[in-house]
Parts: C-alpha cells; sequence; structure tokens
C-alpha cells in the first residue's frame, strides 16, 4: 500500500506519535470532489493541499475540501505581497509528488504548512497520501497536533470565487 516515500514519511510520523489511523487504496482521483465520492465522506472532510510560492518562498496551504483559498485574505493575514500557485512541474519537483496526491503535511517535504481554521471544524480529515490512489483519514485534532501548523482564516466558499468571477466579468462588459 506504500505509494512513495512520502505516504511512509506520512505513517511513519503518524505510528512515531501513536496517532490512530486509517489508509486505504482507491482509484485515482485528482480534484476533491472525485475525493469525496470515492471516500463516500462530504467534500468538507477532504483536506485540500495545495502548494503556493509566497514571496519566491514555496509553502503548503490547507482548506477544506468545499472551499478554495482566498489569495486576498492568505496575504493579508501572513503578510505576503506576492502570492502564487506552484505550477503542476513546480509541484512535483518541491514535494516530489504529482498534482492531486499532495498531503496536508508540510513537513514530510521540507514545507511549512498554512492551514485554514475551518479545516478544525470537522472531527475527523481525509487526504491523499502522496499519491492519488491512497487516502488516510484521522482526526482533525491529531492532524493539528502532529503537524502543528500555521492557522488562519484564509478560505472562501467555492461559490462565493464564482460569484465574485460573475460580478468582475458583468463588469467589463457594461
Amino acid at each position: 500500500m506504500i505509494a512513495n516515500k512520502v505516504t511512509q514519511k506520512i505513517i511513519d510520523l503518524l505510528e512515531s506519535e501513536n496517532i490512530p489511523y486509517s489508509i486505504f487504496e482507491h482509484q485515482e482521483v485528482r480534484t476533491s470532489e472525485e475525493a469525496a465520492r470515492v471516500r463516500n465522506e462530504p467534500l468538507k472532510i477532504g483536506a485540500k493541499a495545495i502548494v503556493f510560492y509566497a514571496d519566491k518562498i514555496p509553502l503548503l496551504v490547507v482548506v477544506p475540501g468545499d472551499k478554495r483559498v482566498d489569495t486576498k485574505a492568505f496575504k493579508a493575514v501572513f503578510e505576503v505581497k506576492d502570492l502564487r500557485m506552484a505550477s503542476p512541474d513546480e509541484v512535483l519537483q518541491i514535494t516530489s509528488v504529482a498534482v492531486g496526491g499532495v498531503p496536508p503535511f508540510g513537513s514530510v517535504m521540507n514545507l511549512k504548512t498554512h492551514c485554514d481554521k475551518k479545516v478544525f471544524e470537522n472531527e475527523k480529515i481525509a487526504f491523499n497520501a502522496g499519491a492519488g490512489t491512497v487516502t488516510v483519514k484521522m482526526k482533525s485534532a491529531d492532524f493539528k497536533l502532529v503537524e502543528n501548523p500555521i492557522v488562519g482564516s484564509f478560505s472562501i466558499d467555492k461559490k462565493s470565487l464564482s460569484a465574485k468571477a460573475e460580478q468582475l466579468f458583468a463588469v467589463k462588459l457594461s
């Protein structure tokens, strides 16, 4: 079941801290929506991990599966001037994991982890653990304890972003 070194590092970390978890293999998933269906869990349980560059420094940003990163809020909360999502090639180079398999444990990939506080509103989280075919489920409180992420408020509903985009588009047309 070990997909790669990142998967093994996560398992080793959880076991060294005596953290209960479950792990299972499934068909490959590339989106949070696909993952929620395969896991038979609500979308919000997913811990979506995205690699960003903040002022040219790579870091990991984690939000619930039903949310998106509000880049304006992230920049304000963490006093960042330039924030951009890493390209798929950069993600692979930085993490040794393809987009879709990046876990919320930046520590196992030498990245600082920034986690939206809404992740901890759910009792448990589920995430791809180094591959789009391997899921780990665990308590969100245990994740917080073991990973010790930098916590802030920087997520937004996916619908809210779409509504904002529609408003901007409407303004440009007028």
